[in-house]
């Protein structure tokens, strides 16, 4: 056993490095860390300690520190609001007032024009630990399916509030997280989905969901299993149930792959406890999305959205009773273009209608479209008009014979909004309970810039600065992805608008491995193409240089969860390129990521060390075991949270004692360990000060001065 040697001006707390070698396939991986996976051992708990007072003692020297928080404080500071769901005349739905630090379901009663809190969930928890997680009311609206969870863990309590007096009637049902759930008419019984008892399978706790039907007033012990018996521990199941109460969807997916496996049954057919499911589509490369409006009869078209034989996505239609025939039975409705790729679909129709509509959301290189489809024909009807170049949120169709959806739309330096489309006009209208308060964000232009990758493949990029042109080169900051078939899409970030507003450049690349262009797109960036997003990440800086946005010496870089992993790469591949860098909630072990947290839901993404030919693949990024001693790498911050079921906080501290141990550069190498809260949601202040401080340590580092003063409310 022997203590790290330190070649920097740096006092960083000696960590011992231990002889631990694993051979994987044939091949010595050493891994001298091993002993910092123990979050409980009284050596890694002095350890975190020890790391934590350096933080804090850096931190304190950081110049301006608070004139970066109370600029994000200040852009921080917008009402925030998500679209309703109308259930038997009450509208639902999400809202956070500028200045409180989470967000409060709302219910309005039918003909009321305002709302009432129906769910705080800073008064179940005054310490503000305590989130939603999610919640769905009832059919008729009269009851509340809520699920909350403490420190950050996303372990979710289930239980059902009577609305019209707040009163607790069922739960609470442990093992869920964030599970939908589907009512059954009369608001007696719902299916959801719930974990295995763990003790059946120990270590193995965050896996073995099924699906169940629980009846109101009954213990979760005798609800009845309905799906997922024999079926591989990673599946996660997602239920839902048609308007009317007729038909039943679950569909399912291996980990977080996008294979769809899809079935339907008509409950009307079957009894609740034992539904007929008829396979839409299994065993198949596809990811398949049903739609089935309410009065849908087996002969009545139901829509899928898939990118089934178009990777960018299409629409199509087939009865439910010609459903088993598979894509042979399917009939185009809404072909694939492309130069979009097709994120959101919903079916508007009601009496004031001619024909049922369909509500298209596109992404053209990461910038929304919306466009409106006549759904016997396919014809599209309109162009939705949108209020800027900017992202677009699911849709939330309207009840039973509205003709009426709602959903968002934010860009860079627009706070989020809703908007609430007519079917009749086929415009949008904000709605008129969305958010009031938007802050001033004025100096910030964005611009989309292409750029050749490495191997010549274009890539996009959101650059966003104070002119919109490359005037002067500047301090740049440069985000990334990449990974699990995600969209990089313009939204309002206030540590964006912080950073430009202070003289710096904000760069928002699309790597390969993300969603911006179709699945193609997604494939090309992961399992043994991983490579590639790396290399588009690099390619990234270097366009920014070479067009003259930054300043030599001044880019640093930061990512968040396999964005983390994307700096980590960053950082351990081409160690002088950046000045500086922050990995959040990182995964950086990719030998061991299948060990911990959510890491087997992730083998459809990166691939599995079990084999072979995937275990040479990981062990060549893994940024963990890329690190080399005497490498002059940059200054690193790691940000972890203890409460992360996702991505240990494991990746961080190893990551942390091997840079500290390898590196002969000049900047710091710190470990930002919070606690009491996960992977995401978080309060307001938390979401601030962790936001501030990763601004604060890159300012210092690239040479960017802190804001002169909070933004203009």
């Amino acid at each position: 056993m022997t203590s790290a040697a330190r070649t920097t001006p740096y006092a960083y707390p000696s960590t011992a490095r231990q002889d631990v070698v694993d051979e994987l396939h044939g091949t010595p991986v050493h891994d001298p860390y091993r002993w910092l996976e123990d979050a409980k051992a009284p050596a890694v708990v002095r350890w975190d300690a020890e790391q934590e007072a350096l933080y804090a003692a850096e931190r304190a020297a950081w110049p301006g520190r608070e004139r970066w928080e109370a600029e994000v404080a200040a852009l921080t500071a917008v009402d925030r609001a998500a679209p309703p769901r109308v259930r038997g005349g009450r509208v639902f739905w999400l809202r956070q007032d500028a200045g409180r630090e989470q967000p409060v379901l709302m219910v309005a009663e039918p003909g009321a024009g305002t709302g009432r809190v129906l769910l705080d969930p800073q008064v179940l928890d005054r310490s503000g630990r305590t989130v939603l997680d999610a919640w769905q009311p009832s059919l008729e609206g009269d009851l509340l399916a809520f699920q909350i969870s403490r420190d950050g863990t996303e372990d979710s309590r289930l239980q059902v509030m009577e609305v019209a007096t707040g009163r607790i009637v069922d739960g609470p049902v442990d093992r869920v997280r964030r599970s939908s759930v589907a009512w059954l008419p009369g608001g007696e019984a719902f299916y959801y989905v719930r974990r295995l008892d763990p003790r059946l399978n120990p270590g193995e706790e965050q896996y073995h969901r099924r699906v169940w039907l629980h009846r109101l007033g009954t213990p979760p012990g005798t609800d009845v299993l309905v799906f997922g018996e024999g079926r591989e521990k990673t599946q996660f199941y997602s239920v839902s149930v048609s308007a009317d109460g007729r038909w039943l969807g679950i569909r399912a997916t291996r980990g977080t792959g996008r294979r769809t496996d899809l079935y339907l049954a008509d409950l009307t057919a079957s009894p609740p406890e034992r539904p007929s499911l008829t396979p839409v589509q299994e065993n198949t490369p596809a990811a398949t999305h049903l739609h089935v409006a309410p009065g849908t009869g087996p002969q009545d078209p139901v829509w899928l959205r898939t990118d089934h034989s178009a990777a960018r996505g299409r629409v199509v239609a087939c009865p439910p009773d010609a459903l088993h025939r598979g894509p042979e039975a399917w009939r185009e409705v809404v072909a694939p273009r492309s130069d979009a790729v097709l994120n959101h679909f919903a079916v508007v129709s009601g009496p004031e209608l001619d024909h049922p509509l369909g509500l298209a959301g596109w992404t053209r290189h990461a910038v929304a479209e919306v466009t409106v489809h006549d759904l016997t024909d396919g014809r599209q009807v309109a162009s939705v008009p949108l209020p800027g170049s900017g992202t677009v949120s699911a849709f939330a169709a309207g009840p039973d014979g509205s003709h009426e959806a709602w959903f968002t739309y934010t860009d860079f330096v627009t706070p989020t909004r809703i908007l609430r489309f007519d079917g009749r006009t086929c415009r949008v209208t904000p709605w008129e309970h969305g958010p009031q308060h938007v802050p001033e964000t004025a100096g910030a232009v964005t611009r989309q810039v292409a750029f050749p990758s490495r191997d010549g493949t274009t890539v996009r990029m959101f650059v966003i600065s104070p002119t919109g042109r490359p005037d002067v080169p500047r301090p740049a900051l440069l985000a990334g992805y990449g990974g699990f078939g995600q969209i990089m899409s313009p939204q309002y970030r206030p540590q964006v608008l912080a950073w430009v507003r202070a003289g710096g450049v904000f760069a928002w690349a699309g790597l390969r491995g993300g969603g911006e262009e179709g699945e193609e797109w997604h494939l090309a960036g992961s399992g043994a193409n991983k490579q590639n997003t790396f290399d588009d990440f690099a390619a990234a800086s270097d366009h920014l240089l070479a067009a003259g946005w930054a300043a030599p010496g001044r880019v640093a870089v930061m990512g968040s969860s396999n964005g983390g992993l994307l700096v980590g790469a960053a950082l351990t591949q081409e160690p002088g390129k950046y000045a500086a860098a922050v990995c959040r909630v990182p995964l950086l072990d990719m030998v061991r990521f299948e060990s911990s947290g959510l890491g087997p839901s992730w083998v459809p993404e990166y691939g599995s060390v079990r084999d072979p030919a995937q275990a040479r693949t990981l062990l060549s990024y893994s940024p963990y075991h890329r690190v080399t001693p005497g490498t002059a790498y940059p200054a690193v911050l790691l940000a972890a949270s203890d409460g992360d079921t996702r991505t240990d906080p494991l990746h961080a501290r190893k990551m942390c004692a091997a840079l500290q141990h390898a590196t002969s550069g000049a900047g710091p190498v710190l470990l930002r360990l919070e606690r009491g809260v996960g992977h995401g949601s978080r309060a307001v202040s938390r979401v601030v000060a962790l936001e501030a401080e990763c601004l604060a340590f890159l300012a210092g580092q690239v040479g960017l001065p802190a804001p002169a003063g909070g933004a203009a409310g």
